[in-house]
């Protein structure tokens, strides 16, 4: 599982401009069955979304297509974690830790 967490690097009015797009790209990651819970940030200085995946090279893939990305307004943080106790609803998506 990945914890992606974005930094706007441009003012908040060029980050709208391209939200609609942002929208879309992600509601293709939910489709697609990666993304389970994304989010603004508060202070709004960018958002976090959690993804799952056993590929970080994948999921770097993913983020590069992002508008946001594309265009410059945000920077990403990726962190892969184990998810080895998850609430009921997400039972599906728990690990087992290696070895």
């Amino acid at each position: 599982m990945f914890v992606l967490e974005l930094t706007y690097t441009a003012p908040v009015e060029r980050v709208d401009e391209l939200m609609q797009d942002h929208v879309v790209w992600l509601d293709a990651q939910y489709a697609a069955g990666v993304f389970i819970a994304s989010g603004r940030k508060n202070p709004r200085d960018g958002g976090v979304i959690l993804a799952v995946g056993d590929d970080r090279g994948r999921i770097e893939e993913i983020v590069s297509e992002d508008p946001f990305s594309l265009r410059g307004v945000c920077a990403y943080r990726i962190t892969e974690f184990i998810a080895t106790k998850t609430a009921d609803e997400l039972a599906p998506y728990r690990q087992q830790l290696p070895g």
